[in-house]
């Protein structure tokens, strides 16, 4: 039975579906007005596996990651590009596509623009407004009333009044707020703003705030009634928070049965973060790691957890895949699906019932790699690269893992490699041993290890 840690409750819960066999989950997505950067890797992989561990364990998934295409930062950047709003969004989307396909993330079901629900969303603000949870101030804005919905603070844990004492509430004595603690459900078209951001509504010109967007978006594909929604840790105050606040004020019943957060990247053990400068993008990252090194260091740490990044770290993971592909070498593995009823299969599922613990999941692929390196078993190899699919992992040809990576700054492509490969088959064949061990030393300082066997020499990049 898979159990989920559930963030609205604090502990793990038994997961039970809202309809038997199928799982709704939403995801919030990213804000495209710049590259994706290391947080957002963590989010796109993270939801990837569970995705795919729900669908192994036999669900129906619908998953749904939005897209915010329309906010004060995407706007201001637009403006200093003297591009429009859609030119700077889709230019991104693209890039985040590029990214995500790269690190083996699979597309979700459905991935919805927040422009493209502006309806929808209008229509959720009504419904509050008439149900007393909404009001237009005298700025223009509509606010939601967060004194009005008795639930505020159950997934943050945080009552009004500590909120209302905290630094994280902004007050703008011009707002027209009732109170500081309101958020905003309609933002009122400032004049110097572009066109193609101001939308009709009751409530004259203007825009969706940030959070109606996720519970219009929610509502309008899975239903009013979700079983998973998922995200970052810093989304669960205020944003999802506020989520529910909207969706079970509109809907008047619950919104979401299991809340899924994923722990903070830090660098280095310091938060990511611009001003630190130690800020990456995936872009950046990918210049020097195989994204498939990337994937396999975020899913070696439980998604709750820290995750610490660092070129060691990296480095380490690198050298840890290497092993697991160099297992694979050699050995066709056997025809058909993973046998869940082999030992190694059933503590690897018991590992990601248990709140998708990938550590543990992980040390088992390594269990079978040793004793794969020691039978050369076409079953031992089924099974390994079999339960590696299930996180994304295993599914190249190992020579094109092992020997793929960054080339030299000298160039040693792989041609080369090959060619002194063969010169050093022939000065060994001529007895002249010291050239063989000059080719064999000149290659490992380019970062490339020959391997001799009884089928010839091999080679992988180190």
């Amino acid at each position: 039975m898979l159990k989920i840690y559930n963030s609205l409750v604090r502990e793990k819960q038994e997961f039970h579906p809202i309809e038997p066999g199928k799982v709704r989950m939403y995801v919030c997505g990213m804000t495209v007005y710049d590259y994706c950067h290391l947080g957002h890797a963590r989010v796109l992989v993270v939801f990837d596996m569970v995705r795919r561990w729900l669908r192994a364990s036999g669900y129906d998934v619908t998953y749904v990651r939005n897209i915010t295409d329309i906010d004060d930062k995407i706007i201001k950047r637009a403006v200093e590009n003297g591009e429009t709003i859609r030119q700077l969004t889709d230019r991104f989307i693209a890039y985040m596509h590029e990214d995500a396909d790269a690190l083996g993330v699979e597309r979700p079901d459905h991935e919805p623009r927040a422009t493209q629900f502006v309806p929808q969303m209008l229509s959720m603000i009504g419904t509050l407004e008439e149900k007393g949870l909404a009001y237009q101030a005298s700025g223009g804005d509509v606010n939601y009333a967060v004194r009005k919905f008795p639930g505020y603070g159950k997934l943050s844990g945080k009552s009004l009044d500590d909120l209302r004492a905290g630094e994280r509430v902004e007050v703008q004595a011009d707002s027209g707020k009732h109170d500081p603690l309101d958020f905003v459900l309609w933002k009122h078209a400032k004049a110097e703003e572009p066109a193609e951001v101001k939308w009709a509504s009751p409530w004259g010109e203007g825009r969706p705030g940030w959070h109606i967007e996720c519970s219009a978006m929610s509502s309008s594909l899975l239903g009013t009634h979700i079983d998973i929604h998922g995200g970052g840790q810093d989304l669960q105050f205020p944003h999802h928070e506020n989520e529910i606040a909207q969706s079970e004020g509109a809907h008047g019943h619950g919104f979401v049965n299991y809340w899924i957060h994923n722990g903070f990247v830090r660098v280095d053990d310091e938060k990511m973060s611009k001003s630190l400068g130690n800020f990456f993008t995936i872009r950046q990252v990918l210049e020097q790691y195989d994204p498939e090194v990337v994937r396999f260091f975020i899913l070696r740490a439980h998604y709750r957890s820290p995750l610490n990044y660092s070129d060691a770290h990296l480095d380490d993971a690198r050298g840890a895949l290497t092993r697991l592909y160099t297992a694979l070498r050699g050995v066709e593995a056997a025809a058909g699906g993973v046998d869940w009823n082999e030992a190694h299969a059933q503590r690897f599922k018991a590992s990601l019932d248990d709140d998708f613990g990938t550590a543990e999941a992980m040390a088992v692929l390594f269990d079978l790699a040793n004793e794969l390196n020691k039978t050369r078993s076409p079953e031992t190899a089924r099974q390994l690269k079999g339960l590696g699919a299930v996180l994304g992992l295993l599914q190249r040809d190992p020579l094109e893992f092992l020997q793929g990576g960054p080339v030299a700054e000298e160039g040693y492509a792989a041609e080369r490699i090959e060619a002194l490969i063969q010169a050093r088959a022939e000065a060994k064949k001529a007895k002249n041993f010291a050239e063989s061990d000059r080719i064999r030393d000149e290659l490992k300082a380019a970062g490339v290890l020959l391997e001799d066997g009884p089928g010839g020499t091999t080679w992988r990049r180190a």
